[in-house]
C-alpha cells in the first residue's frame, strides 16, 4: 500500500511539474508577443513617414 501512494504520488508530482513548465513557457511566449508589438507601435508612432509612406 505503502508503494503505491508512493508511485502515484511521484507521478503527480512530476504531471504538475510539467503542467508549472507549460505554463511558465505560455506566459514567456506572451510577454516577447506583446514586447515586439510594443516596440513595432513605438516605431510606428516615432517614426511614421518612414513606416506608412504617402503614396502621392
Amino acid at each position: 500500500m505503502k508503494r503505491c501512494l508512493f508511485v502515484f504520488g511521484l507521478l503527480a508530482t512530476l504531471a504538475l511539474s510539467g503542467c508549472s513548465i507549460l505554463a511558465v513557457a505560455d506566459a514567456a511566449g506572451s510577454a516577447v508577443v506583446y514586447g515586439v508589438k510594443t516596440t513595432v507601435n513605438v516605431l510606428d508612432a516615432v517614426t511614421p513617414d518612414i513606416v506608412n509612406k504617402k503614396k502621392d
